[in-house]
């Protein structure tokens, strides 16, 4: 490799270093920590204070994030709600999913939840939170490891993924793969998925799969409620309300189902 070459792949991968370190910068917001100052997210990300300052007012340029009161705070910006708004526009799963939530919400009366999977990850898309005092929600756009939850297994259930993605799911978490795959067996022998205090404290959630028309899994709908609601009578009857919803999902999808 010569010199110029060499200058070129070094200046390449600079520019990938920084667009990452800008991700995780705006990955460091959340809805409760809406706005941050500079000493909170030196916190959050592995960066010094001089490349924050300078990526902070990059993105600040170019509409991501805008700079507020006194001591100055970051919060996310214009650019951001674009992305956001072209995102949202784009999910007509949610808007399809729309009715066969609002029936199952309707017979449950807990939350209840439409997710997508992104590659170790699964993404919430549409959600109707339970009008219930005692309830559990995750909120549209949430994101959590595909391995984690019944919404999680369920979608993994019916996925075309080899052992060692598997493995790479699991890694940085406590799940014992060989529980884990006896126990995709049984959500497709039964139907859908169910997880007990699992990624929240005192939380239910069961979710049945859905399929586009290829008969690829698409993704998941599940409930959410307290265990003081949740015994194991109403799991199984949500189980089967759940797996007659996902059914009509995947019709609706080009599914054809077996008579």
């Amino acid at each position: 490799m010569n010199k110029e070459s060499k200058m070129t792949n070094e200046k390449m991968n600079d520019s990938v270093r920084a667009v990452g370190r800008a991700l995780d910068i705006l990955s460091a917001f959340t809805v409760t920590d809406y706005e941050l100052s500079v000493s909170e997210l030196l916190k959050r990300v592995d960066l010094s204070r001089p490349t924050l300052y300078r990526l902070l007012y990059t993105l600040e340029e170019s509409g991501f994030l805008i700079s507020v009161g006194e001591p100055q705070k970051f919060r996310l910006g214009p650019s951001v709600a674009h992305l956001a708004h072209v995102w949202t526009s784009s999910l007509n799963l949610a808007d399809v999913a729309k009715p066969i939530l609002r029936n199952l919400w309707e017979q449950t009366g807990e939350t209840v939840a439409l997710f997508v999977p992104q590659g170790a990850y699964r993404t919430c898309i549409a959600e109707l939170p339970s009008s219930q005092p005692l309830s559990f929600k995750r909120g549209i756009g949430h994101r959590e490891r595909i391995i984690l939850g019944a919404s999680g297994h369920a979608i993994l259930a019916h996925a075309d993924i080899s052992t060692e993605e598997l493995h790479q799911y699991a890694k940085g978490t406590n799940v014992d793969l060989s529980k884990y795959v006896k126990e995709l067996e049984m959500i497709r022998k039964r139907g859908y998925a169910i997880s007990i205090e699992e990624l929240i404290q005192g939380a239910v959630s069961i979710a049945a799969p859905f399929f586009n028309g290829s008969g690829e899994v698409a993704g998941s709908i599940a409930v959410f409620g307290p265990k003081a609601r949740l015994n194991t009578t109403r799991i199984q009857e949500f189980g089967k309300l759940l797996i007659k919803e996902a059914e009509s999902m995947s019709k609706v999808l080009g599914r054809k189902l077996a008579t």
